[in-house]
C-alpha cells in the first residue's frame, strides 16, 4: 500500500488549466485547483522571462485572500520565436500560421513557477527554459496535425504530450513536463522547502 505524501498545509493550484492539473496529479498530492482570472497582458518593454515569472507570482498571490491557509502554486508559460512571442492561437488558422513560422526553427518555452505561502507571505520562484527544435514541416503536415490535435489553447500551437511530439527534432531542457505547463522537478524542490515531501 502506497503511503500518501506528507502535507503540512493544504495545496492550491492557481490555474484553470486541465494540463497543469493532470501534471500535478503525477506527484500524488492532494490539491484544489482554482482559476485566478488575472490580466495576462505583458507590460511595455517587459522581457519574456520577466513576464513568465511575474504572471506565475501574480496568479499565486491573487488567491491568497480567499485561501489564507494554503500553499499556492502559480505557473505561466511564454513561448518565444526570435523576437516574437507566440500566444495561444485560439483558431485553426492561427495555429497553422504559428507552426509555419516554427518550421525549421527553434522556439524557446519559458515557464515561470511560484509557490506562495499565504500564511506567512513567503514565496519561492524559478524559471524553466526549454528550447524546442522543430522539423521542417510542409503545409499539409501542419494542417493534418492541427486538425488532429487541435492545439488551440497551447502556446506555440503544439502538444508535446500528444501527436505534436512528431513535429520536433529535439528539445533542450531539464524537464519535459515544463513543455506542458508545469515544471515538476523544480516544483518538487520548492515544495520540499515548505515541508511538503513527495516521498
Amino acid at each position: 500500500m502506497q503511503t500518501p505524501p506528507q502535507q503540512s498545509k493544504p495545496l492550491l493550484l492557481a490555474s484553470g488549466s486541465s494540463y497543469r492539473r493532470q501534471l500535478l496529479r503525477k506527484l500524488g498530492l492532494r490539491f484544489t485547483a482554482v482559476s485566478p482570472n488575472i490580466d495576462e497582458a505583458a507590460k511595455p518593454g517587459e522581457a519574456a522571462e520577466d513576464l513568465a515569472l511575474r504572471l506565475a507570482c501574480q496568479k499565486a498571490r491573487a488567491l491568497a485572500a480567499a485561501y489564507p491557509d494554503h500553499l499556492i502554486i502559480g505557473s505561466d508559460q511564454v513561448a518565444v520565436l526570435g523576437d516574437s512571442r507566440l500566444g495561444k492561437p485560439g483558431t485553426h488558422e492561427n495555429a497553422v500560421a504559428q507552426l509555419a513560422r516554427a518550421s525549421g526553427n527553434t522556439v524557446t518555452f519559458l515557464t515561470g513557477l511560484c509557490v506562495y505561502d499565504a500564511v506567512c507571505g513567503i514565496s519561492h520562484t524559478g524559471l524553466d527554459r526549454c528550447r524546442v527544435h522543430f522539423r521542417r514541416l510542409h503545409r499539409d503536415q501542419i494542417e493534418r496535425y492541427v486538425a488532429a490535435d487541435q492545439p488551440y489553447d497551447c502556446a506555440g500551437a503544439f502538444k508535446s504530450e500528444g501527436l505534436g511530439i512528431a513535429l520536433i527534432e529535439r528539445f533542450e531542457g531539464d524537464d519535459p513536463n515544463a513543455l506542458v505547463g508545469l515544471p515538476l522537478i523544480l516544483l518538487t524542490e520548492m515544495l520540499k522547502r515548505f515541508g511538503v515531501a513527495v516521498f
